[in-house]
Formats: C-alpha cells, structure tokens, sequence
C-alpha cells in the first residue's frame, strides 16, 4: 500500500482521471473533471491510495469544500473514497495521514472536513465543530483536525 500525491501531468493523475470517473461514487465524476481541467492551484493536491499497483482511493487537499463561502475555514479535505473491493483495510486513514501530514508540511495548523459520516472521523482525531448546511442544501457535519 502506498499513497501519493498524483503530481500534475504524471502518469498517476491521468490514471487517478479515469479511476475516478469510472469509480461507483456519483463525486468521482466531478473530480475528474476538476483534474482533467486543472482545477487544483498552488499548493492544492490529490492523493491516491494503491493496493499491490493498483488504485483503491483517492482525497484532496483542497481550499475549500461545499461550505457557505463566507466561513472562514480552510484548508479542506475531501473527495475521500475508497474502492468496494478495499474496504475495511484502513485506506482511508492512510489517504487522510497522507493529507494532513501535506498540510502541516505546507503551514497550516488545522484542517478541515465536512461529512455526513457519523463515526469516522472521530476516530482519525478530527473533533465535531457541528452540523452546517452545505451550498447543495444539505446537513453535513463539519469538523476539524487541530496540530496543536
């Protein structure tokens, strides 16, 4: 298992393109579009999850999540998924180590997530700030994992 930061013109993030396309997850679709269009600028990133070379997940880094744009929060991260067939190996933990452990190398002193996971997070040190309404109308709950 290994995760890495699918670099902009690499091999990986081509792959990582049509992985999330084709993936089971109705968001996949989007963020292959965001990639194939360039979206991630600066110190923005996509990570990926691979099992015995092959892909298995994917998060990312990101400014901003589907949070009102007046709150104050960044960075962000999400898009986090894991393939079916690897469930249940702790993917998505490494993905999410991988992430903080950029951000905190980038500057940051916090990161953010929003879901509407009841559970998960918690577990990976992330703390429950509360439930928001999203800019797609939904309750998702918002937390934040603190380096302090």
């Amino acid at each position: 298992m290994e995760v890495r930061i699918a670099e902009k013109g690499s091999a990986l993030l081509n792959e990582l393109i049509i992985y999330a396309e084709n993936c089971s997850w109705r968001a996949g679709k989007e963020l292959a579009r965001l990639m194939r269009e360039d979206k991630f600028r600066d110190w923005e990133r996509v990570f990926a999850v691979r099992v015995n070379g092959r892909i298995a997940g994917f998060c990312t880094l990101a400014a901003k999540d589907a949070i009102p744009p007046e709150l104050p929060y960044t960075p962000f991260i999400g898009f986090v998924f894991v393939d079916e067939n690897f469930r249940g190996k702790r993917l998505s933990e490494q993905l999410i180590r991988k992430a903080v452990g950029y951000a905190r190398e980038t500057g940051f002193d916090k990161v953010y997530l929003v879901s509407g996971e009841v559970g998960l997070y918690e577990k990976y040190g992330f703390t429950k700030m509360g439930d928001l309404e999203t800019i797609y109308g939904e309750t998702e709950q918002l937390f934040e994992f603190s380096f302090h």
